[in-house]
């Protein structure tokens, strides 16, 4: 059986070891070492009980002692521990469109999210809007595990990266990663990996400086300087530097503290090429929340995107624009998706330049003054915010925490509690009917009737989004295409994509880009890339 086609659709359904045919399919494609299969198939080998991702450099084993598995958690699940070398738990994960089951990705999105949190797998279900045991039988459908086999490798996973990339003591490592005792965490991990967590850190890690080191692999091709260079060009003073190599920015993950309030920190975003990684620096305040970063650091950068798959999607895009779809192509999240969501609107019929310059004044008028000097501010309740302090956002010599940040973004509540609205915001240069639509985001968001996060629904969120005064099509498609990863977005409207096809009407652009699903986003990203 040969490999059908880039997407990897046809062998890498159903049961990966039904037929010899079918097993030696798969095997070819790790003796090959392919990378666009890093994160969509693991391999557990029986002679030496660990399991392995696509790109280990290892000996290939032998053909019968190999079985294959679409996830590390059902890996895991069948009595492999992790490769040390290979290190399953920096694989990237899988995009919104290569699931067939939406509730089961959704929740894997949750789960994996939320691994660091202690929550239950029923409390998330309910995040869902669903009872646990449906979330089950549909979880174990899609991915021939319990959604708590699931999140209790996530943990373990998050723990060994933190184990190996850090000098966190053995203590905090097992509540940043989520399990409730100490004692659990290391039998637990031993009785998963078959040694001790202490045993595992044999070397002390090389991370130095402030704060904490996490790398998260991606597939390439990766287009980071066309990545970093949309971030530059709407770079938000004082939240965040973009520099040639790097992004940084202030971090607040709300109501994430153990006694409700919100975490406050900062992260630095690198390219790591040769090593195929995104290298993720966070102030050690982050640690209870280390999954939870990761995973919007995930979503921000693209890191789960299927290249291949995409660019085959795509390719036909040359023939209207010659060279635009160029492979590696990556569409930009956010870190913060209400604050995205908020830009959005600002952005609404002016340039980028105007949007940014708006941001910025909204920022330094009521977002919460910050100083990172020690490290970070930890947890904020509003009681004492911190003070700002200045500078070109580089880390220190030392490696320490960055400068040129300064502020964080105002919450939705923030927004809620400016009286009236349209007099804080107008002082600013925001029109009054703008003022108001973003008043109506807070106040959706802060009730729970907006819901930008992980796991979310696209569907419904866009019409909610719809309803909303101000809010049309172009606003409501960028905020689905930035804020929840939504594949499948064409602005056929935007006036960069009217400026790379002029000769099309919006209808006929619109009729074109129905060739490019369920990757229209990637368009956009490389019509907008074409005009330099």
């Amino acid at each position: 059986m040969a490999v059908k086609d880039n997407t990897a659709t046809g062998l890498l359904e159903g049961d990966l070891n039904d037929t010899e045919e079918h097993r030696r399919a798969v095997y070819a494609l790790f003796k090959a070492g392919d990378e666009r299969f890093d994160g969509r198939v693991f391999v557990g080998v029986s002679s030496t009980g660990v399991y392995c991702r696509p790109v280990c450099r290892v000996k290939m084993p032998k053909f019968e002692n190999c079985t294959f598995y679409h996830s590390a958690a059902e890996a895991e699940a069948a009595g492999f521990r992790p490769c040390l070398l290979c290190r399953p738990e920096l694989a990237p994960g899988l995009s919104s469109a290569d699931a067939r089951a939406s509730l089961a990705r959704r929740a894997a999105e949750l789960l994996r999210e939320r691994c660091s949190s202690g929550e239950s797998v029923e409390h998330l279900a309910g995040k869902l809007g669903y009872t646990d045991r449906h979330l089950r039988r549909v979880f174990e459908d899609e991915f021939g595990v319990t959604p708590v086999q699931y999140l209790q490798t996530c943990r373990l996973l998050l723990a060994k990266s933190l184990l190996t990339d850090t000098r966190i003591p053995v203590a905090q490592v097992a509540v940043a990663a989520g399990f409730g005792s100490v004692r659990r965490f290391n039998h637990l991990f031993k009785e998963r990996y078959r040694l001790t967590p202490t045993q595992l850190r044999k070397r002390k890690p090389a991370d130095g400086g402030q704060g904490i080191t996490l790398h998260l692999a991606y597939r390439p091709p990766y287009g980071s300087a066309k990545l970093l260079a949309f971030f530059r060009a709407r770079q938000l003073d004082g939240v965040e530097v973009v520099g040639g190599d790097s992004y940084t920015r202030a971090v607040r993950m709300e109501g994430a503290a153990a006694d409700g309030g919100d975490i406050v920190g900062w992260i630095r975003v690198t390219d790591e090429p040769a090593k195929g990684r995104l290298a993720v620096r966070m102030s050690e305040t982050l640690l209870p929340v280390a999954s939870q970063v990761a995973a919007r650091v995930r979503r921000q950068f693209d890191t789960d995107c299927d290249p291949d798959a995409v660019h085959e999607g795509i390719r036909s895009l040359d023939e209207l624009v010659p060279g635009a779809a160029v492979p590696g192509t990556r569409v930009p999240g956010a870190f913060d998706p209400f604050e995205i969501a908020v830009r959005a609107v600002l952005g609404q019929q002016i340039s980028v330049q105007a949007a940014n310059k708006l941001a910025a004044r909204i920022v330094a008028a009521y977002g919460t003054p910050v100083d990172f000097e020690g490290g970070g501010c930890g947890e904020v309740d509003g009681s004492g915010p911190c003070s700002a302090s200045g500078g070109r956002g580089e880390p220190d010599s030392d490696g320490g925490a960055p400068s040129g940040l300064r502020f964080l973004f105002p919450t939705a509540r923030d927004f809620l509690a400016l009286d009236p609205i349209e007099d804080a915001l107008g002082e600013l240069g925001v029109i009054k009917t703008r003022s108001r639509t973003i008043q109506e985001l807070a106040r959706l968001t802060v009730e729970g009737g907006l819901d930008l996060g992980p796991g979310a629904d696209v569907a419904r969120q866009m019409e909610t989004l719809l309803a909303v005064r101000g809010i049309g099509p172009w606003s409501a498609n960028y905020i689905a295409m930035r804020a929840l990863g939504y594949t499948d977005v064409f602005l056929e409207k935007d006036a960069g994509i009217k400026h790379a096809l002029p000769d099309l009407t919006p209808a006929e652009r619109l009729a074109a880009a129905e060739r490019w699903q369920p990757w229209r986003a990637y368009a956009n990203l490389c019509l907008w890339n074409s005009l330099g």
